[in-house]
């Protein structure tokens, strides 16, 4: 049975299934997401995320009459990040471009600086620049609203997950965070953590990890003027039915503020969607 996805839900999940915990090869991967682009839930899912320094190895692994949607996520100096893309074969579209501007402890700005300095002709891509939730986080965040403010196509993406337990903010971490680019109109991505629709602990590691429904609600709330304590209430919840209804009444509008979110497996969070009564449909992934 066919079924279309929630306009709300539309690309909320990139596949990223050749990064960790997954680690899929890149030709397994690109065999998958050739699956998933021409499923009935096609419309959740946003482009394969490609490691810069795979980019080389993937028009060998398409049909000749393939068209793919990538990300390409910066697992290279920056400045290498553009001459790769621009020696793209003509069937891949870049989609994002995302690096990491700094690790935890590192001013911002420096790598902000780099990034922004690059060629300006990213086309019809985003570029999606990675700020830790540490010192320098609101500065960064104002450079990158300025530089949007100027034309360029900069958004912010935050990690949400990792080996870590400082790795995880907490629901008023993210909260704040939400609320920051609410304020700036500067839209963001988040990745790691986000394996499964309501806030839960993991029980190999006791990490407490995010849930992307919470996300879902807690942006729909930002957006419509909730301050950080009513935004992280939502996020710290873990009883489903108030999370669903709230995402119920809002599946016909588009997502505001947040682009979506990475995942090694699609499978899981459309499992989570369909359990949970927001996807409807004959489950076959």
């Amino acid at each position: 049975m066919s079924t279309q996805v929630p306009r709300l839900l539309d690309s909320l999940v990139d596949d990223a299934a050749v990064f960790p915990p997954g680690s899929v090869p890149l030709p397994e991967a690109v065999a998958a997401h050739r699956r998933h682009r021409t499923s009935w839930y096609a419309n959740l899912v946003g482009p394969l995320l490609v490691p810069a320094s795979d980019l080389r190895s993937l028009p060998v692994l398409l049909d000749d009459d393939e068209r793919i949607e990538i990300g390409v996520v910066g697992d290279v100096p920056i400045p290498r990040l553009y001459p790769l893309r621009d020696a793209l074969d003509p069937r891949i579209r870049v989609r994002q471009v995302e690096a990491a501007v700094a690790k935890r402890g590192e001013d911002p700005q420096l790598g902000l600086a780099e990034l922004m300095g690059l060629p300006a002709h990213v086309d019809d891509a985003d570029v999606y620049a990675e700020i830790p939730l540490t010192w320098g986080l609101l500065r960064a965040l104002d450079t990158l609203a300025r530089e949007r403010a100027s034309g360029k196509r900069v958004a912010a993406k935050f990690r949400t997950g990792g080996l870590a337990a400082e790795l995880f903010p907490t629901p008023v971490e993210l909260a704040a965070v939400i609320c920051a680019c609410r304020d700036r109109e500067l839209p963001f991505k988040l990745t790691a953590g986000l394996h499964h629709a309501i806030r839960h602990v993991d029980p190999e590691t006791g990490f407490t990890h995010h849930g992307f429904v919470n996300v879902l609600v807690g942006v729909q709330a930002a957006d419509e003027g909730g301050e950080v304590a009513d935004v992280a209430e939502l996020l710290a919840a873990t009883d489903p039915l108030v999370l669903v209804e709230r995402v119920r009444g809002g599946r016909a509008a588009d997502r505001p503020l947040w682009a979506g979110f990475g995942s090694c497996s699609i499978v899981e969070p459309l499992t989570d969607l369909v359990r949970l009564g927001l996807v409807d449909g004959g489950f076959e992934a």
